[in-house]
């Protein structure tokens, strides 16, 4: 099984799902995003995008990410 290509999940279409790869940032940033369920391995499903932000799916519930934080966020589809 070939590893799919990363990408920020700030480019990840509507109603795909991805999984988290990995975050880029400060500690602070990826606690932050560690405790909304963003972490290495877990699901992500993109329910809309405008303009680079996104609403995604995590652990059962539903986010709202601008473009800013969406990109540092790399998944793998």
């Amino acid at each position: 099984m070939a590893s799919s290509a990363q990408l920020p999940l700030a480019m990840v279409g509507p109603d795909e799902k991805a999984h988290v790869a990995g975050i880029r940032g400060d500690a602070e940033l990826r606690q932050h995003l560690a405790e909304l369920g963003f972490v290495e391995g877990s699901e992500v499903k993109v329910i809309s995008r405008a303009a680079g932000d996104v609403i995604v799916s995590v652990k059962g519930a539903r986010l709202a990410l601008n473009r800013s934080m969406a990109s540092r966020i790399t998944v793998s589809l």
